[in-house]
Parts: C-alpha cells; structure tokens; sequence
C-alpha cells in the first residue's frame, strides 16, 4: 500500500500546514477553514494523476481538439463535521465528482475510553467507482474504517483514496492492516505520537471545533 507524504516534499502545502498547526492564527476560523480547502485543492490534483484517461475530441471555433479526459466516476466522501471543508476544497477541483457523506463519532464511556459509531450515510452507488474517502485528523484509523464499511453497502469501490491533513503512526499502520490493497494514502504530515484521548501530537488540536466553534455535546430527546 502506497503512503504520500506531503511533509516529506518542498511545496506550498507545508506553509498551510503550519498555519493550520500555528497557536497564532489557527483560531482565525475563516483562515482556518480556507487552508484545510487549499490542501484539499493540491491533494484532488495529486490524485487526479492517479485516474485514468482517454483522448477525446473537442469542437473548437476553428476546429477539433484533441485532449485526454478523466473515465473515471469520482465519489468523493467525507466524514462530518471536521471533513466538510476539506471535503470542499477537493470538489473544487473535481468537481463533476458525486459525493457521499458519513457522520461518525466518539461515545465515551469514560474520559479515557470511547467506542466509534457511525450514524448517517448519504451515498450513490459506487461499484467500479474512484471512491476518495477524506478527513483531515487520522487519529486511530477506526472512523475511517467504519465509515468505509458504511460505504460498502452501496457497493464496491474499483480504487481507494484516503486523504487527510495529519495523521497519526498508529493509523497508518491501521489502514494498512484493515483496508484492501488497492488503497492509496494522501497525508499532509505524519506525527509519532497520540495521547491518552487518541488525539494527534503535536497535531492541531480538534479540527471540527477550529473550523466552525466548540459544541456542546448532549443527546436530544424528541
């Protein structure tokens, strides 16, 4: 399984990604959102090397064309909240992509130990499909998991991305034991370590409550 990592290049993506990490100006929630939708941007060109092509004919003005054109379907799907402007950024640039969305979240049965569900799946059919699954804090692995298992049932994918903006060593090793191998991986950067409530370190902190502001959790009663 391939694993690129962008920390590991000389590009503009490191200086988003040191805005994103930077105590300074993260909590500037527009800049905030704006980069997460930049890395997105360079991350969906990176992977549109991946697909493939044919040549097709365009009518000109002056005559025809000839320009090779992606075949195939990208189903772009992202895990709420964190993931939508990340989300956002790869559908600027491919933007004829369908899209699917999953909410999962952490249960905590204490402060230390939580269990993962998943609780909302909007999604076409992606049999044969580039499915590019995104979200930007790879922590553990396991959302990832059960929101690609979540997508299963709408079929079989015939690729598999996964991008996200940090990841941590514990989940790319998971990915790798637990998705199939025609899975690429896309990170921003790589970090060593997680603490006692699986957040990335040094990370940024929690991407969902920089990008749109802190939420009280409480179960509604209706």
């Amino acid at each position: 399984m391939e694993v690129i990592n962008f920390a590991e290049k000389n590009s503009v993506i490191n200086r988003f990604m040191a805005e994103l990490r930077d105590v300074n100006i993260q909590t500037d929630r527009i800049r905030f959102r704006r980069n997460l939708e930049r890395i997105g941007e360079i991350m969906a060109y990176e992977i549109s090397h991946r697909l493939h092509y044919s040549e097709k004919k365009v009518k000109t003005p002056l005559g025809t064309a000839h320009v090779n054109l992606p075949d195939d379907t990208v189903v772009l799907a992202t895990i709420l909240r964190a993931g939508l402007p990340f989300h956002q950024g790869f559908l600027s640039c491919l933007d004829d992509a369908e899209n699917a969305f999953v909410s999962a979240y952490r249960k905590y049965k204490d402060k230390l130990n939580f269990d993962i569900f998943i609780e909302y799946i909007a999604s076409p059919r992606i049999d044969g499909k580039v499915l590019v699954l995104t979200d930007p804090m790879l922590a553990t692995g396991g959302s990832m998991e059960l929101s690609y298992k979540a997508l299963l049932t709408k079929g079989t994918p015939k690729d598999i991305h996964i991008a996200s903006v940090i990841a941590s060593r514990q989940a790319i090793d998971y990915v790798k034991d637990h998705f199939p191998e025609n899975t690429t991986i896309w990170v921003g950067a790589i970090d060593d370590k997680l603490d006692e409530h699986s957040y990335i370190v040094p990370g940024l902190g929690d991407a969902g409550d920089l990008a749109y502001g802190t939420t009280e959790n409480k179960l509604l009663k209706l």
